[in-house]
């Protein structure tokens, strides 16, 4: 199932800038607005009460004037008070009227603009938070961050299951498209991560554009969430160990990583499409982590079944395929495999 988008503000299509009037003018304008319109229909009623009559007494004084203009102005009248003359009764439809409608609007508007929004924002916010569990946490949707939703989309993730946090309107219009959840925000903020639910998050991506930035969101996310996986993109080497420092589980350097491309196209010129290929679900071959299984306990790790074993974490230590450590898989072991994609390829255990 789908779930609704998550945001902390409405995403206008339209070219738009805050307003500079506070929210107390605005209501005072409004209220102003009401009270001069009614003004002005209980000065023509006064200038003109020969043409009302009283079915009461007969008598209009300037309480029944008063109480004739706010009734008509907020309803269409009782019966008690009525137009008579030709001039009361066109003032009545053509100004009235008219009137009538436009306070009616201001009320409903301002109802729904201090009240009912912000109190089905906050009933909407708390339906989305109450479904969002083990879900995947992206900060920041530049040109890394939104290939990375679009590469594990095309991985067969739920796009309900992974939650966009970004300032730009734009942007998180963009990850809306791709049917993610998204959250218009400050993710160095905690109140900004908690309301994305950061504590039932299975894992955290965070590429802020700026390395200051990307590592200050890795602060705040280990301080909310001690446990789960926090990969970062910097861009500045020096950087690196900050992040790590921070809390980051994986630190990426996209220009060192660039830079690994080209060196191994210098050293084959088959090498950077093959590594090209086992990062992108487009390939035809694709790199698996997954813990070992039962009955492959005992086993070498290039003797797996389900794809071609080439790595084995033990301890939080990898060994290569052909070390040591790799001849003889045990309980709690990480395996890195590289699989076949398409039809032909195995299933993987669960």
């Amino acid at each position: 199932m789908r779930l609704p988008v998550l945001r902390r503000d409405d995403v206008s299509h339209y070219l738009r800038r805050r307003s500079s009037v506070p929210a107390w003018l605005d209501l005072t304008f409004r209220v102003l607005l009401i009270l001069g319109l009614i003004s002005f229909v209980l000065l023509f009623h006064w200038l003109y009460r020969d043409g009302l009559r009283d079915n009461l007494d007969n008598k209009i004084s300037f309480i029944d004037v008063l109480y004739f203009t706010t009734v008509t102005v907020t309803t269409v009248g009782y019966g008690d008070i009525v137009p008579v003359s030709p001039e009361a009764r066109l003032f009545e439809t053509f100004i009235v009227t008219p009137i009538r409608l436009f306070v009616w609007l201001l009320f409903l508007g301002t109802a729904y603009s201090f009240f009912i929004r912000k109190s089905l924002y906050r009933w909407r916010m708390a339906r989305i938070q109450n479904m969002l569990q083990d879900h995947i946490l992206v900060a920041g949707f530049g040109i890394s961050g939104s290939e990375a939703v679009n590469e594990m989309i095309a991985r067969d993730i739920p796009p309900a299951k992974i939650v966009v946090i970004d300032p730009s309107p734009s942007r998180l219009e963009e990850a809306e498209k791709l049917g993610c959840n998204v959250l218009r925000g400050d993710a160095t903020r905690d109140r900004t991560l908690s309301d994305a639910r950061i504590s039932r998050a299975r894992s955290i991506m965070i590429s802020a554009g700026r390395d200051d930035t990307s590592i200050l969101i890795t602060l705040t996310a280990r301080h909310l969430s001690p446990h789960a996986p926090i990969s970062v993109v910097v861009r500045n080497e020096d950087n690196e160990m900050l992040a790590r420092q921070a809390g980051a589980t994986t630190v990426i350097n996209p220009v060192s990583f660039t830079g690994l491309l080209l060196a191994g196209s210098n050293a084959g010129a088959h090498i950077a499409d093959y590594i090209a290929d086992l990062a992108s679900s487009a390939g035809r071959v694709q790199l698996n982590e997954r813990p070992v299984t039962l009955d492959e306990i005992g086993k070498r790790l290039t003797d797996i079944r389900t794809g071609l074993g080439v790595r084995v974490y033990r301890g939080g230590k990898p060994h290569s395929f052909a070390e040591e450590a790799a001849q003889k898989l045990e309980a709690g072991d990480i395996l890195i495999e590289i699989l076949a994609s398409g039809p032909s390829a195995p299933v993987r255990p669960e």
